[in-house]
Formats: C-alpha cells, structure tokens, sequence
C-alpha cells in the first residue's frame, strides 16, 4: 500500500482540526503541528509525504517553513494555504518554489486533489532515488533484482547467501519469473565472479557437449535451464563432474522436482545435493506491490534499446497493470513495457501520433534488438532465429544504427 503521509502546519486550533479531519477522512495518514518548531524535527529528506502549511503563522511562517524544507529537500512538496485572497503572495509562494497554493477555506475535494498529486510526484521522486542507489551500489542482487516487497527482499538475500555459500544451487520459478536472469546474478554476486559463466537449456544436452562446457566454466559457473529435461545418461555424467570439482553448478526449474524425482526422470542424488541451497523466485501475483517499479524500469530499457524517448506512466496505465494477474510474470511485464514504448497494445497511450510506417519501423526494430538479446549479441543466430538472409539482416542492423556488439 502507497504510503500516504500529510504534515498539516496551521497555527489555529480549530482549522488544523478541521483540515486533519478531512484529511484522515480522505485516508490519508495526517501529523499535525501547530507551528514551524513543532514541525521542523518531521521534516527530513527521508519524509515520505508532503506539507501543508498555513503561510501567516506567528513567528516563523510558512514561507520560512518552505526555505527550510527546501533546504533539508529541494524535492519536497510544499503545498501553503492563506486565508488572505492574496495574489502577489500566491505569485511569491510559486516562485519560492511551493508545490501549489491554495485559498482558506478550500473545498475538501480541491485540497484532497492537490495532495493527491504531490504524493504521487513524491512516490516517483523516492522511487527513482531507490533505485539510482541500487545502480550505484556494488551489490549485483540490489543493482539487478528490482521490487520493493518483501518477498524482493527475501529474493535478495537468499541470492546473497547463495553466493556466498558457493554451493550447488536450485533456482525455482514459475514461468516469466527470470530463472536465468537470478541464476547470473548470484554468479556476479559470488567470489567468482569475474570467472566464466556458461548457460544451457538442459533439453537433449547429451554428455560430450557437458564435458566441453564444464570445461569451458573451469572455476566459474554453469547454468543449466531446466535440469528436469536434462536425459538421464547426462544426468550422472554431471554427478561425476560435481564429484570432481573445477566448475559450480546452478540448476533452473518450473516443475516440482521432488514429482520428477518420484516417475524417474530425475535422478535422486542430482536432486538432494541441489535442494541444499534452493532459491525460490516469487510469482507477480505474490508481489503486486512491485509491478509499477518494474515496469518503469522496464519501459526506460525498452526505450534505450529502441532510441525512443519513455512515455509518460500515468495513473491510468499504473491501474491498467495492477489489475490484471500476470500469469507470464516478469517476461509478460517486459513485453508490456516494449509495446507501451512502440505505441501498441492496450497499455499504450497516443497512437495517433505515428504513422504507419513509422510505426512499422519501431517493431521492426524491437524485433531486431530482441533477436539479438536472445542470442546475446551473435549476429548470425541472430539473422536465423529471424529467418533472414544474414546481408539483409546486417543492412536492418545499418538502417537502424544498430550494433550487435553492444548486446552481448
């Protein structure tokens, strides 16, 4: 739930009661003070809400008290109240930088309004320090895993321990949830991190093709995407290679191993050594919390690898995607995003704006950029996973100023 904080600052008695009155009403969480001093010890840059301040106070009045939260934090919101009918103080409080002003006694749906909005420019200003700390930070689990749930929370420390631990590991997931994505992030994470890392899909991998790349990830890290589809003859080459060392291994699953276990598909002793450190990766649905701030930060990708400038998020689009399930998780958010980028789809907005062919273009492009992340960065699996003639593919990847170089 959205934190929704109001300090209310009135030096009378009976409005403060009042405005607090209809501000819990509208439920919003209100703190109120009768002065600057009173106030001043709750203004911090950590304060989550916004203000409302009357602006003729005895003593210190409000356009002191929106110097001083400016000071503490330039971004935040000041929304003053006067009961004078004042035009030039209205003029001085938006030039020294107030959110907004209003005129005493307001409606309680204009007030309600205004607060309303400076919430939500104060939830996005937070969000984004959030997560510049996350980038900034050496931490690959906070750079890399996004949410601010709980279950993100958890998500991230068992990441961190798993890394440490330098254990076999079972990353487990539902399908979309980025099972590969997590499995790369506890390699960074890991004492080995700058050693090799080595991804697979375990279907029809047979054990010449193992052996050539538990020896290519020799004191690193291979991947093994499905370890339930991996045949069993390979299955206990794989138990060798982890009797001997030289490489660690992180398994991904959808499936319940234990079911796969008991028909035979999976062998037992692979099984246990794995479950020793397991990883569970949450599903959408048990974590709704986190769907905004993953499809921003989707939609600024989408746009950097498309050359488009990310559109605007609005209230609506936000209400859009926090109502639907999102069985496809992670992967269907992120294909949401790139459609919101490219103006298709029912999360897009402003349609009109593009022709056809411009419109044509952006997918093309997208598709492009998606071939080339899929098969990180190689050119010609590329082309073939497009079915395009690798000259053709090379003169789209010109067209657009693309260069397969930087996906990998």
């Amino acid at each position: 739930m959205s934190v929704r904080k109001v300090l209310l600052v009135d030096d009378d008695a009976a409005v403060r009661e009042a405005l607090g009155q209809t501000l819990e009403l509208a439920d919003f969480d209100a703190v109120t003070a009768g002065s600057f001093v009173e106030a001043k010890d709750r203004i911090r840059p950590s304060f989550e809400g916004v203000i409302v301040s009357d602006i003729r106070m005895p003593g210190r009045d409000g356009f002191h008290l929106l110097d001083y939260a400016h000071d503490q934090d330039a971004d935040l919101p000041v929304i003053l109240l006067t009961g004078e009918g004042d035009i030039p103080m209205a003029v001085r409080a938006m030039s020294a930088g107030a959110f907004d002003f209003l005129e005493k006694p307001c409606a309680p749906q204009d007030l309600i309004t205004v607060i309303e909005r400076a919430l939500r420019d104060r939830g996005l200003v937070l969000e984004n320090r959030r997560l510049k700390a996350q980038l900034e930070t050496g931490d690959p689990a906070a750079r890399m895993i996004f949410g601010i749930s709980p279950q993100s929370e958890t998500l991230r420390a068992q990441v961190r321990a798993a890394a440490r631990a330098g254990t076999d590991v079972l990353v487990r997931g539902a399908r979309g949830t980025g099972i590969s994505k997590v499995a790369e992030v506890i390699h960074l994470s890991s004492s080995a991190a700058k050693a090799p890392f080595e991804k697979r899909s375990s279907a029809g991998l047979g054990r010449d093709v193992l052996s050539e790349l538990w020896t290519a990830c020799a004191g690193g890290t291979l991947f093994l995407d499905e370890i339930g589809q991996l045949p069993m003859d390979t299955q206990l080459a794989l138990l060798d290679f982890l009797e001997e060392g030289g490489a660690r291994l992180i398994a991904g699953t959808v499936e319940d191993l234990g079911q796969a276990v008991e028909a035979g598909r999976v062998s037992a002793e692979l099984y246990y050594r794995l479950e020793v450190m397991p990883v569970r990766i949450p599903a959408l649905a048990d974590r709704p919390e986190d769907i905004p701030v993953l499809f921003r930060q989707y939609v600024a990708q989408a746009a950097e690898q498309s050359g488009l400038s990310a559109p605007e998020i609005g209230e609506d689009v936000v209400a859009s995607l926090m109502a639907r399930d999102w069985p496809g998780n992670a992967r269907a958010l992120m294909s949401a995003a790139m459609r919101f980028v490219l103006g298709l789809g029912e999360e897009a907005s402003g349609d009109e704006a593009l022709g056809l062919v411009e419109r044509m273009a952006q997918v093309e492009r997208s598709l492009l950029a998606d071939a080339l992340r899929r098969t990180g960065g190689q050119a010609s699996a590329a082309a073939e996973l497009l079915k395009l003639p690798r000259k053709t593919f090379y003169d789209k990847l010109a067209k657009y100023g693309m260069k397969a170089e930087t996906f990998r």
